[in-house]
């Protein structure tokens, strides 16, 4: 028995910190009681099958086709844009301001207060610095050319959404971190403090100098390590200002829950929607743009009020579609509804609220240009003007039209 105690104790030494550490003790006590967990996991609000359908062997023949891997990265390099930290430091004319940072990292001002949402700064997100998904584009600015962050929010704790060195790096600033429950573990185990750390359940709340955090459910799972144990939440998250409501989603497939999060919490002056890395493989944990402006029109009432800003895509290639897919579909979908959608650069700070947000579908510049061509984009979806809206649908309540992978 001494032996195998060595033993396990000496493994978990050789364990990447960047695994982070399993929930214990009172937090572990906490999850077990969740209305959420069962059957010592944490279950989903509608059933989702977490892992990859069908065959390893034939995911793999379509990951690594040639000629399909060609299509998921750019062909050119990625027009980050060059935000400094004097554009940041000038408050929001309109009091809400959003930057993407690319992939599912943005910085929120919102009345007053900065948000920073699923911060990834690192060159790969993987538990190791030589292996993993590498970024397509450099970060559009150093993190500590951010300046001061009231919150950190992260949605889970797989690597494109917590960053080990990121965290770290924060760690170092006066920021406080709200995080879905268990997720805690994780930062305490990098060093931040407990008394830094808002660790929420689904329907929970926390509020941080003027901000409202909610944590609301999502469709989707967790896990860094060798063993998922499933004891970390899952979250997408509502941010409330005095005067201003944004939504993120975080990681999630489709499900009805929008409508409930819409009606408890919306509508939005802003929606941050998940519409990369989705793939018939795993249909119910990641949406594709069809899918998103639906959630996007479900967080709204049905209507096509407020902005939808696509996120997790253009930075890492962690799917078997084309790189410039997502933005393609984004378009089309918002064409098909008329929702008003923000299609800014990596780094191009933009308000939601404004008379115009960006339009251009940037990505035709750099992405390699399907069989066919570009399809044509409508001025009023270009100029994406609030009072000029593509013909089709205002009324929200079609289904967004399918467009072809390519």
């Amino acid at each position: 028995m001494t032996g195998f105690r060595t033993l396990s104790s000496g493994l978990r030494a050789l364990r990447p910190a960047a695994f982070g550490a399993d929930p214990a003790g009172a937090r572990l006590r906490r999850i077990r009681n969740s209305p959420n967990f069962a059957d010592g996991v944490f279950q989903n609000p509608e059933t989702a099958r977490t892992r990859p359908d069908g065959s390893m062997v034939e995911f793999a023949k379509v990951y690594f086709r040639s000629e399909e891997r060609a299509h998921r990265s750019p062909a050119g390099t990625v027009p980050v844009h060059a935000t400094t930290l004097a554009d940041l430091a000038r408050p929001a004319a309109t009091g809400l301001r959003l930057t993407w940072m690319g992939h599912s990292s943005v910085l929120a001002e919102i009345d007053g207060h900065r948000v920073l949402f699923d911060p990834v700064w690192g060159e790969r997100c993987s538990p190791f610095a030589f292996a993993g998904p590498k970024r397509l584009h450099p970060v559009p600015l150093p993190l500590a050319a951010l300046g001061p962050v009231d919150v950190v929010v992260i949605s889970h704790d797989h690597y494109d959404h917590l960053d080990m060195p990121t965290i770290k790096a924060l760690g170092g600033t006066d920021t406080v971190f709200a995080v879905p429950l268990g997720v805690g573990a994780h930062l305490e185990h990098w060093g931040i403090a407990a008394e830094r750390i808002r660790e929420l359940d689904w329907n929970e709340s926390a509020k941080v100098g003027g901000i409202t955090l909610t944590a609301t459910p999502a469709r989707h799972f967790c896990g860094r390590g060798l063993r998922n144990t499933q004891h970390t939440l899952w979250a997408s998250w509502v941010a409330e200002g005095d005067a201003h409501r944004i939504y993120h989603s975080g990681d999630t497939g489709y499900f009805q829950g929008f409508k409930d999060i819409g009606a408890a919490h919306g509508p939005f002056d802003a929606t941050m929607i998940q519409i990369g890395a989705y793939s018939d493989f795993w249909p119910d944990i990641h949406m594709t743009p069809q899918e998103g402006m639906r959630s996007h029109l479900d967080l709204q009432g049905g209507q096509p009020s407020g902005v939808m800003l696509p996120i997790h895509w253009g930075t890492f290639n962690l799917s078997t579609h084309a790189w410039a897919d997502p933005g393609e579909g984004t378009l089309a979908a918002a064409r098909a509804v008329g929702a008003r959608v923000a299609l800014p650069r990596p780094g191009e700070p933009f308000e939601p609220t404004a008379e115009t947000v960006p339009g251009e579908p940037w990505w035709r510049g750099v992405a390699r240009t399907p069989e066919g061509g570009w399809p044509a984009v409508e001025e009023a979806v270009t100029e994406n003007t609030p009072g000029d809206i593509a013909d089709g649908s205002t009324e929200g309540t079609g289904e967004p039209e399918t467009v072809p992978a390519g």
